[in-house]
């Protein structure tokens, strides 16, 4: 039994060896490394950006007559301060003279 098991871990390396130095030539990974960062990045923006406008809308008041500065939708939290979420999901918080009239 133990010579079986010393056979099978002589394959076994005999195999990752010739594996290895089978290996096709690198190319450079350093461009699909870069646009996997960035599109990573996108989704994790998108994610937040989701996420945080879903929890504004089940926990803060909804401002209906104005809006903020391009036209997102504007929230008051529980101490009455005003904001809204930007691209990357983070809370924007205005002053009052900041928020403009909803266009009809």
């Amino acid at each position: 039994m133990k010579n079986l098991i010393k056979v099978a871990m002589v394959a076994v390396g005999v195999f990752s060896f010739g594996q290895i130095q089978a290996r096709p030539m690198q190319r450079d990974t350093s461009k699909i490394g870069h646009k996997i960062s960035n599109t990573a990045k996108k989704v994790g923006n998108a994610t937040a950006h989701t996420a945080v406008s879903g929890e504004s809308r089940v926990v803060d008041k909804v401002y209906d007559g104005k809006s903020g500065p391009d036209g997102q939708t504007v929230f008051i939290n529980k101490h009455s301060h005003y904001y809204y979420v930007n691209k990357r999901g983070r809370r924007v918080y205005l002053a009052k003279s900041e928020l403009k009239n909803k266009p009809e």
